[in-house]
């Protein structure tokens, strides 16, 4: 049953049981309708309370009917039927209230929350506008600015703010529906509150507007949605509510059929999947109660601290005493951030750091359920870790290193038991970036591999599973970027303007900015080691930045210059210099951003269309995942893969051979040249 009436004396409990998320189908749309028109006829009801079974209230949209046409009943219908109810309707909220959910609890007359519910407007991030009164009756109870970061930032806020911006009525920290139905008696022997449509909408500054919508395109970076329910919260706030509603539903219908909601509903949807990918359908992970992690340098510290915000019990072993405590300052270091920026209190950061148990000894590992090896990139010293781990650990326990780009199967050579070993490549820093790259050995168990995945599960990440090559999935497509932006360089192109371009396109920062950011010497290191492999990686402007002691910020000298103290890049004549002694006679040109951009991006979907043709990657939405958590691919865009398909294959390799022909990258490979043939003509 979709929807049950019940009864407490004179207060009708309508319960929707939609499982898993009581998701806004068109049957249970149209079940809260009848359960409107019943409990009106009921004239021994005095109130009516609205609750969810399960694990969480109203969660939003049935995933099922993205893409569709909206079918009958629609949800302003039933958020106008519960709003213009005689007898008060007061949700009782648990889990999330998301999207139609909150619509819906926005046409009760109250709402009462347990204290662990969230509750927001998330439709920017799947490319539409809130499409049941969201924007129009938000700004009516809450006022315009809270309602503007709600809306166009798409974010959830707990009960307690939510109670604070007067979103909620009530808090629960007990039974939620005994205090709901308490308060629906006292709130029936009361005058029933002004419904929120006919209330009015505060007024703001006279160039509130304005200023907040130059804020929300810079925040946005080429999304339409943002600024499109900005707008409908300034219609809300200078038209009728009818008028607004419908500017609202026009908004919401227009954008559910664009191109970039089409794109983040694919993102949204492989989001989804990942944790759970079919080749591992049935397999049971191993368990993990506990963890340790080997290193504890910048990345193992914010190994150490994703753990513990799991609430995994963490061993952090390093070489000797000082080395411990060295590590374990950096884990408290980045709780204390997090006590800084308001993430978390300080009784909740100590409580992590009692979580963390530092030592040199590798014996405190005999009962550890997972290692996490996170030491120096060099083969010889991850072994000699592995060799004290095979003594150390129990033989069920599952090894795991952390590497960015040496092979694992070497790493893991004469391991004992390599059935429980496979690697992880978590991305910096680890405590906060959420995609986690999987890397199976030819020996990894399919338990064992399960149990990667598990753990991303456990941590809040996107794993993503990727074959054993050189950078695997991202961090080899990241050499092609950098690659390509230098080849600009030498082509007439300066850092700023290649720059500038993908910040256009929807990055959040260019190549150049990023490598300042995160210093020219990581890559200067990788490129020696391919060179010592055999390989001939390009970037002959960055080696020598590198060689002259321009390593980016921290040395306040990269692809830009930098004033001690201040991370603003400016234009570097020593760099201008490099290039062009560099550059000298080769042929130049002038470059637009949409030149640039194409010289960039085309070259990566070739790069990955490889890695998709030697199976390093099993699907287009595993790298479209990993360009978006992993590198700041814009999620508008559906991912690098996403992004080619509907730019067009025929296009894309049309570009490329004339980018090829003169130089400036390689021809499109056979495969992509394949899948461009057998394209529809659009």
């Amino acid at each position: 049953m979709t929807v049950t009436i019940t009864y407490e004396g004179a207060i009708a409990v309508v319960t929707i049981d939609n499982p898993p998320v009581n998701a806004l189908s068109q049957a249970l749309r149209q079940a809260l309708m009848e359960a409107v028109f019943t409990t009106e006829a009921n004239e021994t009801v005095s109130a009516v309370v609205l609750a969810c079974a399960g694990r969480t209230f109203i969660a939003g949209a049935d995933v099922n009917e993205f893409g569709k046409p909206p079918v009958p009943p629609h949800l302003p219908e039933v958020v106008t039927g519960i709003e213009r109810a005689k007898k008060p309707w007061i949700a009782a909220i648990h889990g999330s209230a998301l999207g139609g959910g909150l619509e819906v609890a926005l046409g009760c007359a109250y709402r009462v929350a347990a204290a662990s519910a969230n509750l927001g407007l998330p439709e920017v991030k799947l490319g539409i506008v809130p499409g049941a009164g969201g924007t129009v009756r938000l700004p009516r109870l809450i006022g315009v600015p809270a309602a503007v970061e709600l809306v166009t930032g798409g974010n959830t806020i707990g009960a307690g703010k939510a109670r604070e911006l007067g979103l909620v009525d009530a808090v629960v920290e007990g039974d939620l529906l005994s205090a709901t139905v308490g308060f629906a008696r006292e709130a029936s022997q009361r005058p029933q509150p002004q419904p929120i449509s006919e209330r009015s909408v505060p007024m703001v500054e006279d160039d509130f507007w304005s200023r907040t919508e130059k804020a929300v395109a810079a925040k946005a970076r080429g999304e339409v949605a943002p600024l499109r329910a900005l707008a409908c919260i300034q219609m809300a706030s200078e038209a009728d509510f009818f008028t607004a509603s419908a500017f609202e539903r026009e908004t919401f219908l227009d954008l559910r059929g664009s191109a970039q909601a089409a794109a983040l509903r694919h993102v949204f949807f492989a989001e989804r999947a990942a944790p759970r990918p079919p080749e591992l359908a049935g397999v049971v992970p191993r368990h993990i109660r506990s963890a340790a992690v080997i290193g504890g340098g910048t990345m193992g510290a914010g190994i150490v601290a994703a753990l513990r915000d799991a609430g995994l019990p963490v061993v952090l072993v390093e070489r000797d005493a000082a080395a411990v405590e060295r590590g374990l300052a950096n884990v408290n270091q980045i709780f204390q951030g997090s006590v800084k920026r308001g993430r978390i209190s300080a009784d909740v950061a100590a409580e992590r750091m009692r979580g963390v148990i530092g030592t040199d000894d590798y014996g405190a590992l005999a009962d550890t359920d997972l290692v996490i090896e996170a030491v120096f990139e060099d083969l010889a010293v991850k072994r000699a870790v592995f060799a004290q781990l095979s003594k150390a650990c129990r033989a069920d326990a599952v090894l795991t290193t952390n590497t960015s780009y040496l092979d694992p199967d070497e790493i893991g050579e004469g391991l004992a038991q390599p059935e429980r070993f496979l690697g992880l490549h978590f991305f910096s820093p680890a405590h906060v970036m959420k995609l986690l790259e999987i890397v199976p050995t030819e020996t990894t168990a399919p338990d064992a591999l399960a149990t990667g995945f598990a753990l991303a599960r456990l941590l809040g990440k996107i794993p993503v599973r990727a074959g054993i090559c050189d950078g695997f999935v991202g961090n080899r497509i990241l050499k092609v970027t950098r690659a390509q932006a230098e080849r600009l360089l030498l082509s007439g192109a300066t850092p700023a303007a290649v720059d500038a371009a993908m910040r256009a396109f929807g990055m959040p920062m260019g190549p150049f900015e990023a490598q300042d950011l995160g210093g020219l010497d990581i890559a200067a290191f990788q490129r020696k080691a391919a060179r010592e492999r055999g390989e001939t990686p390009f970037a002959p402007v960055g080696d020598l930045l590198v060689s002259i002691g321009r390593i980016g910020q921290k040395s306040n000298g990269g692809w830009y210059d930098y004033q001690p103290g201040d991370r603003t890049p400016q234009l570097s004549n020593a760099v201008a210099t490099v290039i062009a002694e560099v550059a000298a006679r080769r042929p130049q040109q002038t470059w637009d951003k949409t030149a640039i951009a194409d010289a960039i991006i085309l070259p990566m979907v070739n790069e990955a269309t490889r890695i998709l043709e030697e199976g390093i990657a099993l699907r287009a939405a595993d790298i479209d995942l990993v360009e978006i958590h992993g590198y700041g691919f814009p999620r508008w865009r559906g991912g690098l893969m996403h992004y080619a398909q509907a730019r067009g294959l025929r296009e894309i390799v049309s570009v490329l051979d004339r980018l090829s022909s003169k130089g400036l990258s390689d021809p499109a490979c056979d495969g992509l040249r394949q899948a461009a043939d057998q394209e529809h003509p659009s």
